[in-house]
């Protein structure tokens, strides 16, 4: 009623102008606005990669897109370690439930020890890169891809994203027909022994050698990554060194090196230019 009056009162005082001109403009609603932005975001390149390597089409790409960016190049919009955190226990769940369900007869050390050699950090390293993961994670042109350690973490990232997501089962889906299916061999890891430090005590405990782990050097790197020195005395001597991005890494590198050379020089005497005493 009110739209008539104020039409019929346009044309008699205002015959020059269109009454057309007073209509309001078409408001774009908010949630299109945001549906064209999914479907922009959807149709990216970086979006038919991650489709590809996923298996499944994202739902809420700002979820993967969250998980993909470091935070050395985040620039305030947010990083993926909140992502991390999340997709980390997540993935401790999923590998704990595949291998309950397939190691039916093992017990929870065996179980444990593992889980432990699916999850660690070298393990996915190499698992992001198989499926091309390192292409899209978002890091600064300058930073140097030495650590490698990024890549697994964003993994994580991207199972916390799956998580959000899709939720539980969709995580469970991708570990199990993508990651278990294509790119680890749990037999493998079954007879691998990887835990240096562990054998190298044991070797000494055994043959009553005093054998110490020392950490002599913590240093930031360009990226602001602290890069831990240890080093391995058996008998006060030292005999080996390592470096890694945590104080565990690098002991277990100079644990490694510590292996070989004492499996050399003890093991061997008299093959040893070495003084084991």
């Amino acid at each position: 009623m009110q739209n008539n009056m104020l039409q019929r009162f346009i044309s008699k005082f205002l015959p020059a102008i269109e009454i057309e001109d007073f209509q309001p403009e078409p408001k774009f609603e908010t949630n299109q606005k945001q549906n064209l932005e999914q479907e922009e975001k959807e149709q990216s390149p970086e979006s038919a990669e991650l489709v590809a390597m996923l298996g499944f089409k994202p739902t809420n790409i700002s979820h993967y897109q969250l998980a993909l960016r470091h935070k050395l190049a985040s620039h305030g919009k947010g990083n993926n370690e909140r992502l991390e955190f999340l997709g980390d226990a997540v993935l401790s769940s999923v590998v704990a439930d595949f291998l309950y369900n397939n190691y039916k007869m093992r017990d929870e050390g065996y179980l444990t020890n593992l889980r432990s050699k699916i999850v660690k950090r070298e393990t996915l390293n190499l698992v992001a890169k198989e499926i091309g993961l390192d292409k899209l994670v978002k890091l600064p042109i300058h930073t140097t891809s030495h650590n490698l350690n990024v890549y697994g973490n964003a993994f994580e990232a991207l199972i916390g994203a799956i998580y959000l997501d899709k939720g539980y089962e969709q995580c469970k889906k991708f570990v199990y027909d993508v990651i278990f299916a294509k790119y680890i061999s749990v037999k493998k890891l079954e007879k691998e022994t990887e835990n240096f430090k562990s054998q190298l005590l044991e070797w000494s405990q055994k043959r009553k050698i005093q054998v110490d782990f020392d950490i002599i050097d913590d240093v930031v790197d360009a990226d602001n990554n602290h890069i831990f020195k240890c080093v391995v005395k058996v008998n006060g001597n030292v005999v080996a060194n390592g470096n890694g991005y945590s104080k565990k890494e690098s002991q277990q590198k100079a644990a490694k090196s510590a292996i070989n050379f004492v499996k050399k020089h003890y093991e061997n005497p008299k093959k040893s230019t070495f003084s084991a005493e």
